[in-house]
């Protein structure tokens, strides 16, 4: 027995600055896509925490989480993630209570335990990297103490945020942040778009370890995936190779604008590359319309996912609203089998 699929869509934006562009244009054109993404129907529009990357310009990812909740109207949007290693929760707890109190209703904050950068960045961000080697548990229970009902007595408080109940989301690679996100009850998203190789075992840990908590009384997981939609699968290859080029630059310690397509991508990296960069990228799903809409009914039977958010880092932003446009018009379309119990 098959039934119509209800899986929300979301997405996931870097605010990539393509080659020849400038940080201004890249958000221009992430306010541009918020915009049509709530015109057509996604769930949630997500920006991330990246430092010294010349490509990617959603560094100061509260600013620009209030830039486009401040460009559309109802749209849920938020972080995915910010990198709390790098930042003091009270920080977080003020700039997330601002948004809140901002755009009502609509701000979540999904967390990461990686600095999201390399280490020199990481030592300029923070100024004391002496401590424990790993606060991050403390670190999220403090945040979500500056969120609560303020307690009789308490000596800090997050102004504003105190109260509000931002809605918190542990997001992960591996298996750690899967069983912190289960153990305290929360809602877990998986960045299979750049490091795919635990995602059912993550999975798997958060299901079976889940305790119900105030917030959430039954695991909600969401899967990160890179999709490109086009016409024909010829032309979405073509624009793959964007993000492609993306991660050979990266592995070769290179990061850069976000690269225009090439029509022959074997011709720019080695064999050694090409098997890191297809590992790395091995679940994306890339082709025309009956391509991508098996592709992601293959993910969510594999999955049994609550949630997909979607991730397209394509140069030509023409080309990157229509995949996005695609997407969403094939997710209304997916037949699946019965979810199981």
């Amino acid at each position: 027995m098959t039934t119509p699929s209800a899986i929300p869509f979301s997405v996931l934006d870097l605010s990539p600055i393509p080659l020849g562009m400038c940080a201004g244009d890249a958000f221009q054109r992430s306010l541009e896509l918020a915009q049509h993404a709530e015109t057509w129907g996604y769930n949630r529009y997500w920006l991330a925490e990246h430092h010294n990357m010349t490509g990617i310009a959603s560094a100061a990812t509260s600013v620009l989480i209030g830039f486009i909740a401040g460009g559309t109207r109802h749209i849920r949007v938020g972080s995915g993630g910010i990198m709390l290693p790098n930042h003091a929760p009270l920080v977080i707890a003020e700039q997330f209570g601002t948004l809140e109190s901002l755009y009502p209703g609509r701000i979540d904050l999904g967390l990461g335990r990686a600095p999201g950068t390399d280490q020199r960045t990481m030592m300029a961000l923070r100024r004391d990297l002496r401590g424990d080697i790993d606060n991050f548990p403390r670190d999220v229970a403090e945040l979500q103490q500056y969120f609560a009902e303020v307690q009789p007595g308490q000596p800090v408080q997050a102004v504003p945020g105190q109260g509000l109940h931002v809605p918190i989301w542990l997001l992960g690679s591996s298996l750690y942040s899967a069983q912190m996100a289960a153990r305290m009850g929360l809602p877990f998203a998986f960045a299979a778009h750049f490091a795919p190789d635990m995602l059912f075992q993550a999975l798997s840990l958060y299901r079976e370890n889940f305790i119900p908590s105030a917030v959430l009384n039954a695991p909600y997981a969401m899967v990160c995936v890179n999709v490109i939609a086009a016409d024909s699968e010829r032309d979405a290859r073509f624009l793959f190779t964007s993000m492609q080029q993306q991660f050979i630059n990266l592995r070769r310690g290179q990061p850069g604008p976000l690269p225009a397509p090439v029509e022959n991508i074997d011709a720019l990296w080695s064999a050694g590359e090409q098997c890191g960069v297809e590992q790395s990228l091995r679940m994306s799903v890339v082709g025309d319309r009956q391509q991508v809409k098996q592709g992601l009914e293959r993910l969510l039977r594999e999955t049994q996912v609550d949630e997909v958010m979607v991730n397209g880092q394509i140069f030509d932003q023409q080309a990157r609203l229509a995949s996005f446009k695609t997407v969403i018009e094939i997710s209304r379309e997916l037949t699946l089998p019965e979810r199981l119990g």
